[in-house]
């Protein structure tokens, strides 16, 4: 009975796939207009082993190329952005056991940076004004950052290496991949 089952399953299958490709044992070079075929990003900076390219819900794939290359980037530069934040939250998290800063965080309330625990103990010694400061800023970055994706993620106009303003960029090409490439994995851990 199993094997019968495992045998309609696999005439589906094929009858699926002669559907598509023309050919029941799957030729694609036969039918390149799939819809399930889409657009290889797998030379793109961030694709590393042992995974290589990996979109498991698909994301990046589109009927129409130029959405799918769209996507990609769009999604490719959220990553890089979300990845920078975080690296810069570990040492955010680092440095408060090593500096403050001098001064008051809330002089209305007389809450000095050095009254601010470390760790998620800081979490309820921040006033609401402040973090509505912080989700309005990151909120900004977020909307005015992400309107046109750059060619290539974490290029943005008039910021250089590593995003910082108005700074320099990396000229040769091979050492501006490989640093793009360390970013991104770095941003991913």
């Amino acid at each position: 009975i199993n094997n019968g089952r495992l045998a309609m399953v696999a005439i589906i299958g094929m009858f699926y796939q002669d559907g598509l490709t023309g050919s029941a044992w799957g030729d694609w070079a036969n039918y390149t207009e799939s819809p399930l075929r889409a657009v290889d990003f797998s030379s793109e900076l961030g694709v590393t082993p042992p995974l290589g390219y990996w979109d498991p819900l698909g994301f990046t794939n589109d009927l129409s190329d130029e959405k799918a290359i769209l996507n990609f980037k769009r999604r490719r530069t959220i990553e890089v952005q979300h990845g920078r934040l975080a690296m810069i939250a570990c040492i955010g998290y680092i440095t408060p056991e090593y500096f403050r800063w001098p001064g008051y965080l809330s002089p209305s309330q007389s809450l000095s940076f050095e009254d601010v625990p470390n760790g998620l103990k800081a979490l309820n010694a921040v006033p609401l004004s402040g973090w509505l400061q912080i989700i309005g800023f990151a909120g900004s970055v977020e909307i005015f950052n992400l309107q046109a994706p750059a060619e290539t993620a974490g290029d943005y106009a008039g910021y250089g290496a590593f995003g910082i303003p108005r700074a320099g960029g990396i000229a040769d090409p091979e050492k501006r991949a490989k640093s793009l490439n360390a970013e991104i994995n770095n941003g991913r851990l």
